[in-house]
């Protein structure tokens, strides 16, 4: 049983170390993972790994499996730099985008100001015009009023005038008759 217990630590070992291999090394059948397993023991049950030369082995694996990493997350870490570079592209060009859109209805906006400035002066205007006609339409009014007295005025003066030219010459025929 002494002896069945490293093994099956050793396998634990070895199941952990193959799952924690990057995906792009090819995963051992179960002929060559017990090839793998008899091979690390010799006949007198020692582990291989034990010797010189198996530690030897046992870091080239590692060093190939350390390696085989490193170019794995290289590699995701250049195509973490292409994507990021292609979000980056994507989302410069919808700011680009809207910042046309903001712009085109800027200009949109400035003209409709501008278009209610020019009719707000027209108005502005017309008022002044409005109140400036309204002031001589008062005045017209007013002398108009005055004209209509002073017409009033002569008509009574006139009627004033001819009413004593009558009496002037009903008393110059008194006179004449008087002093014929």
């Amino acid at each position: 049983m002494s002896s069945y217990y490293p093994r099956t630590k050793d396998l634990t070992r070895t199941r952990k170390s193959l799952t924690e291999s990057p995906p792009s090394s090819p995963s051992p059948t179960d002929k060559n993972y017990r090839h793998d397993r008899l091979s690390r023991y010799d006949s007198s049950g020692e582990s291989a790994t034990d010797k010189p030369m198996g530690r030897t082995s046992s870091y080239t694996r590692r060093e190939t499996r350390l390696a085989a990493l490193n170019r794995q997350e290289q590699d995701s870490t250049a195509k973490d730099y292409k994507k990021m570079y292609a979000e980056a592209l994507h989302e410069n060009e919808r700011l680009k985008s809207r910042l046309h859109d903001s712009k085109q209805e800027l200009v949109k906006i400035r003209s409709q100001l501008e278009k209610v400035t020019q009719r707000h002066d027209r108005i502005s205007e017309r008022s002044t015009v409005l109140e400036s006609e309204k002031r001589e339409k008062q005045a017209l009014e007013k002398r108009v009023s005055d004209m209509e007295e002073e017409i009033k005025m002569l008509t009574e003066l006139k009627s004033d005038n001819q009413r004593l030219k009558d009496e002037n010459g009903a008393l110059i025929r008194v006179i004449s008759k008087l002093s014929k």
